[in-house]
């Protein structure tokens, strides 16, 4: 009796030092079990239930397999790896929703010296949604989270970020996050569009100018990195700077000192940098087009986006985002026609393009639906190859062809995948593997 009360009052004290963490925070064995919960954790996953005994993966993904079975990094999994603190990012289900959940595991050592069991600590980042928005990052595609990942772990440092990848990426939502993620969240974000900046333009723009500094200069004017003081400073399409500017760029980084045009006093500059770029910056460089000294000055991390061609298990997230954007409170949907074409075409110019396409249709369309017949010709036949069904005389390989439908209708299905498992008459575990060996293909191809 005396050894159960004992047991039962460890129990309560665990309880309370759980509750003395500010976020969700739960214990769990090496079965995945939860063997203590905050209350934090019980009210934001399970609505005040009990969550002892079930498997964290029940009741944090509403799933039936370990998050490692469906693609995602399990924090525990590396924790028990490397024996420390390991982070990544999720999509948990709760109370509204999917949400992007930062999980950070604790391997928790036993008298032996051996891991006993985890403690996991869940925050939720709100700089990402899995639901429509018309003005915010979203998605849920692994390709995306990946990304997104980095960008959790550098936005409270000062460390200047890189951003790279194709033209209409984002890349400007993603250096807002970093921004609204950062101490420096209540000072101005700045961005510069650098391939508008010629020689005669860039100085006076970036460091401001005096009176008289030149003809046409009557009056004193602040320049950008003025206005980026105690905040973020954001050049965009840096591998457009001339050759002959990079020099300055570089001088303003190295010193954070700088002078505006026609002074002779000296003045300090202080902002977070973050740059982004479509261009190969590392063959620029190897070409001579670019400083290397200023390539290493800037991309102390880089953050690569990716295309929409590789997160296309976002596109219905994103169609529904930007007909948001476009119309505001008035509500527009998209035919399952509409969406397969999209689905299929290849989006060279990616978020951005997909804007315009969706805002043409809703000029052609005369309904609140958008059908495939309001998209342009360019979207049927001239896109991708990864059609559904091949045409013509081609046989291609049965495996492919599966590849093709199960991507179609990750895309097509805006239910959870346990629900899509069964309509494909899938067990969840062969659904899961096979996904992830398609996302893993995606992801490695050139």
């Amino acid at each position: 009796m005396g050894d159960n009360n004992n047991g039962f009052e460890c129990h309560r004290v665990l309880e309370s030092v759980l509750d003395s963490i500010p976020h969700a925070a739960f214990l769990i064995g090496k079965n995945h079990e939860i063997l203590a919960a905050n209350r934090a954790y019980q009210e934001q996953f399970a609505s005040g239930q009990v969550v002892v005994g079930r498997k964290c993966f029940e009741v944090s993904h509403h799933g039936s397999v370990p998050c490692f079975d469906i693609g995602e990094k399990c924090p525990m999994r590396s924790c028990a790896t490397t024996k420390r603190p390991e982070r990544a990012l999720h999509v948990h289900h709760g109370p509204n929703g999917s949400e992007h959940q930062d999980v950070t595991a604790y391997p928790v050592f036993g008298d032996d010296g051996k891991i006993s069991a985890y403690l996991e600590v869940v925050r939720c980042p709100a700089v990402a949604r899995t639901t429509p928005s018309a003005n915010q990052l979203v998605g849920s595609a692994p390709a995306f989270n990946r990304m997104l990942e980095l960008v959790q772990r550098v936005s409270p440092t000062e460390t200047g970020v890189l951003l790279l990848g194709e033209s209409g990426t984002g890349k400007e939502l993603v250096a807002e996050a970093v921004h609204r993620l950062s101490a420096r969240s209540r000072k101005p974000f700045v961005p510069v569009d650098c391939s508008g900046l010629n020689a005669a333009l860039f100085e006076s723009e970036l460091f401001g100018h005096e009176r008289g500094a030149f003809t046409g200069a009557w009056a004193r004017k602040i320049g950008l990195v003025d206005a980026a003081e105690g905040g973020t400073l954001f050049l965009d399409e840096i591998g457009d700077v001339p050759l002959e500017l990079q020099v300055k760029l570089l001088r303003l980084l190295e010193t954070w000192a700088y002078r505006r045009v026609g002074a002779i006093e000296s003045l300090k500059a202080d902002f977070r940098l973050i740059c982004a770029t479509h261009h190969d910056l590392k063959a620029m460089v190897e070409a001579g087009t670019f400083r290397r000294d200023l390539y290493f000055r800037i991309a102390t991390y880089p953050i690569r986006l990716p295309a929409l061609r590789e997160r296309l298990e976002d596109l219905p997230l994103l169609v529904d985002s930007l007909l948001l954007r476009i119309n505001g409170k008035t509500k527009r949907t998209i035919h399952d026609d509409a969406l397969a074409v999209l689905y299929s075409y290849s989006f060279p110019g990616n978020i951005r393009e997909l804007l315009n396409l969706l805002e043409r249709a809703c000029l052609l369309s005369d309904g609140p639906e958008l059908r495939a017949e309001h998209l342009p010709s360019e979207c049927f036949g001239n896109g991708r190859s990864e059609v559904i069904v091949p045409t013509g005389e081609e046989i291609l390989p049965l495996r492919q062809i599966e590849a093709r439908y199960l991507q179609w209708a990750l895309a097509r299905f805006s239910g959870d995948k346990a629900t899509l498992a069964n309509k494909l008459g899938l067990a969840e575990r062969t659904f899961y593997r096979k996904v992830r060996k398609i996302r893993e293909a995606s992801f490695d191809a050139p």
